[in-house]
C-alpha cells in the first residue's frame, strides 16, 4: 500500500479531498436540518365528538347535526335497518370525500386529490356533498374525510421564514377548515324514509384545534453518527472496492509475470 502511495501521489489526494469533501457536504447537512431548519411541527387536538343528532320526523329514520368545527373525519353507523337499505348522508355547507375502503386495513386507495383521477390504477374517494351505501343485513358504517389538509393523526408540519408566521400560517390553516355544516342523515327502503323503530345509529367526528408549534429540529448527536457512518459507507464504496479491484489485478498480473519468468528459464 505505502509503496502504491509513493508511486502514484495522486492516489493519496483523491483520498484525502474526498473525505474532506464528504465531511464539508455532511456537516452542512447536519447543520441545517438542527439549527438552521425553516420547517416548523404544529400539534391539534384531535378530539373524537359524538354528534347528538335530532329527528326530522318523529318515528322516521331521518336526522341532522350541524357542526362548526375543523373536521378531518365522520363516521356514520347504522344497525337494525331493513336489509338492502340505503344510508345517505349529506353535508349542507361543503363537499367531503369517501371511499368504501376509508379506515379499512391493506387497502389501497387515495383521497387527497379530488381534482385527479387514478381510477385506473386504483380506488379514489368520490368528493361530493352527498354520499350513499347499501346496508347489507341492515348494518353498515360510512366513513368519510373532511378536511384534507389537516394531519388526520394532530401532527402536521409547514415551512414558514420564522416562528412569527408558522403560527399565523398554522391558525389560519384551522381557521379555514372551519365551516359550518348541517349533517343529514336518513335511511331509505325502496325509495321511502323507513321507520326508525328499532333502528340504533351512531355518529362521530374528529375535531382540531391548534394546541402548539415549535421550530422542528434533529437530535445533533445522533444525526452525527448517522453523518459518520454514511461516511464510513461513502469511503468504502468509493475507495475500499477499487483498491480491491486495483489491488487484486497487481497481484494476477504479477503471478502471471512470475510464470512467465519461470517458463523463461525452462
Amino acid at each position: 500500500m505505502k509503496r502504491s502511495l509513493s508511486k502514484n501521489p495522486n492516489m493519496l489526494r483523491t483520498m484525502v479531498g474526498t473525505g474532506l469533501t464528504l465531511i464539508i457536504l455532511l456537516s452542512y447537512a447536519v447543520y441545517s436540518n438542527t439549527v438552521d431548519s425553516e420547517y416548523y411541527a404544529y400539534t391539534t387536538t384531535n378530539d373524537h365528538q359524538i354528534m347528538e343528532i335530532t329527528s326530522e320526523s318523529e318515528g322516521h329514520a331521518q336526522w341532522y347535526y350541524t357542526t362548526n368545527s375543523a373536521i378531518t373525519w365522520v363516521n356514520f353507523s347504522v344497525d337494525g335497518a331493513p336489509p338492502g337499505a340505503t344510508l345517505t348522508i349529506e353535508a349542507e355547507g361543503t363537499n367531503w370525500s369517501h371511499s368504501p375502503s376509508l379506515g379499512l386495513q391493506d387497502q389501497s386507495y387515495i383521497c387527497n386529490e379530488p381534482d385527479s383521477d387514478y381510477s385506473k390504477y386504483l380506488e379514489t374517494c368520490e368528493f361530493s356533498r352527498i354520499h350513499s351505501i347499501e346496508l347489507e343485513n341492515g348494518s353498515g358504517t360510512l366513513r368519510g374525510r373532511v378536511s384534507l389538509e389537516l394531519p388526520i393523526k394532530g401532527k402536521g408540519y409547514l415551512e414558514s421564514e420564522n416562528l412569527e408566521n408558522a403560527q399565523s400560517e398554522a391558525s389560519e390553516l384551522i381557521n379555514s377548515a372551519k365551516k359550518t355544516i348541517t349533517w343529514k342523515i336518513k335511511v331509505e327502503d325502496d325509495g321511502e324514509i323507513t321507520s326508525s323503530a328499532g333502528m340504533l345509529i351512531e355518529s362521530e367526528y374528529s375535531s382540531h384545534e391548534l394546541v402548539n408549534l415549535e421550530k422542528f429540529t434533529l437530535n445533533p448527536v445522533q444525526e452525527t453518527v448517522y453523518s459518520f457512518s454514511a461516511l464510513v459507507g461513502c469511503f468504502f464504496l468509493v475507495l475500499v472496492i477499487p483498491l480491491l479491484i486495483f489491488f487484486s489485478a497487481k497481484y494476477r498480473e504479477n503471478m502471471n509475470e512470475g510464470l512467465r519468468t519461470a517458463v523463461e528459464e525452462e
